[in-house]
């Protein structure tokens, strides 16, 4: 089975997915959308695609997905366009910014009986998976606590700040669903502290650039988030699970793992410098999963009801930081 894509959007994660589209022998690119002619003519001449209008991709019968990169304010609505164009859909997170709006869309998506799933990367890498793995063997006995740290080598520009839905909804959004799949139970509740440390104008913006995270589960497990916008060392992606016969973890990933020893210590080259090569076999892993998941007419995970989920957490967190408040999740 070939799955004919079209992708929708063709800026930096766009190419990340055209990338994962591109090498995967049971994916074919045959069209590509953007705003900007430019942009979707790179990505068509590397991978030997067309680019076409949405509203074209939308009526082709030449194609069977789509992989949704465009603005996040977009995003819904192209859910529900190609749900009932009976395509197949992959969507970046978030679905949208707002509770409700993703709700509806989830119910068109439900009406139609489409196929979605939800860009959640970090469930698909290696990593990260085999700590889960670790987790179902039961090498660490019954969870306890979960540690995530998730920091970034530079903040975006205020502009995207802007138009983001915020930290909480833009990057920890991630670690609110890896705190799930790690978890194994839905939390309750949420404590979050933020600052603007960073870059004076992020607040100025109405956000944070630096926060903490404690979400509770009904049985008391804990998970604990730690995010902040600059990590002048590289892109820092860390996961810890404590249980109740051990620990199991995840370090950071260096593009080259090797350590020198000489006169002036122990040195390790740098980390990743950000998400586009960090997670390259987390994106080729999710599209596999994609893929496989229409060739056995499953649902494919996460779903639209993760994306939720995740969003739920996101708006209980940034409450919580505004009050001061442990805040139950809605």
């Amino acid at each position: 089975m070939t799955v004919r894509f079209g992708l929708l959007g063709a800026g930096r994660i766009g190419k990340v997915h055209a990338r994962a589209v591109g090498s995967n022998p049971q994916a074919k690119l045959v069209a590509v959308a953007d705003a900007f002619e430019t942009a979707a003519k790179e990505i068509s001449a590397a991978y030997g695609a067309e680019v076409r209008t949405i509203e074209a991709i939308e009526k082709a019968k030449d194609i069977d997905a789509v992989v949704i990169c465009t603005p996040t304010d977009t995003h819904a609505d192209l859910i529900e366009r190609f749900a009932k164009a009976g395509k197949a859909i992959f969507c970046e997170k978030p679905i949208d910014l707002d509770v409700k709006r993703v709700t509806k869309c989830l119910g068109v998506v439900e009406k139609t009986g489409a196929t979605l799933m939800v860009g959640f990367n970090r469930r698909f890498d290696p990593h990260f998976a085999a700590v889960r793995k670790a987790i179902d063997d039961g090498a660490i006995g019954k969870i306890e606590m979960a540690t995530i740290t998730s920091r970034d080598p530079g903040a975006p520009p205020v502009d995207y700040i802007k138009r983001s839905g915020g930290i909480f909804r833009d990057m920890t959004i991630h670690d609110f669903d890896m705190a799930r799949f790690l978890l194994g139970e839905e939390p309750v509740s949420v404590s979050a502290h933020a600052s603007v440390l960073v870059d004076k104008k992020i607040g100025e913006a109405g956000d944070y650039d630096s926060v903490s995270v404690i979400l509770e589960t009904a049985s008391g497990r804990q998970a604990l988030i730690s995010n902040s916008r600059r990590a002048t060392y590289g892109y820092d992606q860390r996961i810890e699970v404590h249980g109740s016969k051990g620990m199991v973890a995840a370090e950071n990933q260096r593009p080259v793992s090797i350590e020198v020893a000489n006169d002036k210590g122990y040195t390790r080259p740098p980390l990743h410098d950000f998400f586009m090569t960090r997670y390259i076999d987390a994106y080729a892993n999710e599209i596999s999963a994609f893929i496989e998941a229409l060739a056995k007419g499953t649902k494919p995970s996460p779903s639209g009801a993760d994306g939720l989920a995740a969003l739920k957490l996101a708006d209980a967190a940034l409450k919580s930081a505004r009050t001061g408040k442990t805040v139950a999740v809605q």
